[in-house]
């Protein structure tokens, strides 16, 4: 089941939360909206979802080939999974998951052994089959996540929407439920979209991320197009960290410089970024090393240049150990990699 919603507006009092923004979602996709706070990502997922209205001219929200713009939440089928789980307290892990079955239309509802077959089913899905007796207040927020999802695929939705599903647990938990989700996608193979303002998770989940900044989509692409070819300077900044440089093209490359005597905006990831002990034909840029830390896989350093400026390295602890770099030592860097985009509204050079 394909998603498209094309040329979607959204206004609050004076506020565009959302400016001409279209997207698509192949059928068996899993998709991220990724952006900032504010930058619109939630009020397109609710659009979609049938929760929340677009302004009118606004064009068609289709599923497959059926446009569903003028129906109901509820109409739509809709798997929608939200940040704090919103389960009912009250109820067992069991009766959370059954609630969409039981009240559905009497035409409709499965019966007592059907229904317990398919929540059975989908306690598997979740690998919590032991715990279908057990209340909210007596499980961890990843088993919270993990019933919630299980509540909103039990009335076989047509999609499913996910919003920062994993945004209210802790670092660890985060990371471990979404490679879950991304073994259970594969599993299951529902077209399913889900908003995150986290770039690692949407860089390791999604099959492909839609960049949103300001209500207005910066870039689609995979995850690997998106951080390796940044189609725009915002982009750029926003996946990951980045370096800021000025200076100006010679013949095939570049010269680093200051901002009075430079033409061009350069803009260098950290492990990108080249350190040489000698001064070279390349590495003509001075610095001087403020700080080191080695703990994980890469050594990282900051650097400060001699306009004080400040810029961040990473390396392979291998490359450490041949330069054996100390803090307070002259260096000298030089870009493998860079890239240059157009001044924005606003900003000079």
């Amino acid at each position: 089941m394909s998603i498209e919603a094309r040329e979607i507006s959204k206004t609050f009092g004076a506020f565009r939360a959302l400016r001409g923004v279209s997207v698509k979602v192949a059928s068996g996709e899993l998709v991220a909206l990724l952006g900032p706070s504010g930058c619109g990502k939630t009020t397109l997922l609710r659009i979609i979802s049938g929760l929340e209205t677009p302004d009118p001219g606004s064009g068609p929200i289709r599923f497959q080939e059926e446009d569903v713009a003028h129906k109901s939440a509820r109409e739509r089928r809709v798997g929608f999974v939200f940040q704090h789980y919103a389960l009912f307290r009250h109820m067992t892990v069991f009766e959370n998951i059954a609630f969409g079955l039981r009240v559905r239309p009497h035409s409709s509802r499965p019966s007592e052994d059907g229904l317990r077959r398919r929540v059975m089913e989908l306690l598997h899905l979740i690998q919590m089959e032991a715990m279908g007796s057990r209340y909210p207040s007596q499980l961890s927020g990843g088993q919270r996540q993990r019933v919630a999802l299980a509540r909103a695929l039990a009335v076989e939705p047509k999609v499913l929407l996910l919003d920062e599903p994993f945004g209210a647990l802790d670092a660890k938990v985060r990371q471990e439920l979404r490679r879950w989700l991304r073994r259970l996608h594969d599993e299951i193979g529902l077209t399913s979209l889900f908003v995150t303002h986290d770039q690692e998770e949407a860089l390791e989940v999604a099959d492909r991320v839609v960049i949103l900044n300001a209500g207005q989509v910066e870039q689609t692409g995979t995850p690997d197009e998106v951080f390796h070819h940044p189609a725009t300077e915002f982009v750029m900044r926003f996946l990951g960290h980045v370096n800021l440089f000025h200076g100006r093209r010679e013949g095939e490359g570049i010269v680093l410089g200051k901002p009075e005597d430079a033409g061009a905006r350069i803009f260098v990831r950290p492990h990108e970024l080249e350190v040489s002990s000698l001064e070279t034909p390349e590495a003509r840029l001075k610095a001087t090393v403020r700080r080191l830390w080695s703990a994980g896989g890469q050594v990282k350093a900051e650097l400060i240049g001699g306009g004080g400026d400040v810029f961040y390295v990473e390396m392979s602890h291998e490359r450490f150990s041949e330069l054996c770099l100390t803090e307070g030592q002259e260096v000298f860097v030089y870009p493998r990699k860079y890239r240059i985009f157009p001044p924005t509204a606003g900003q000079g050079d």
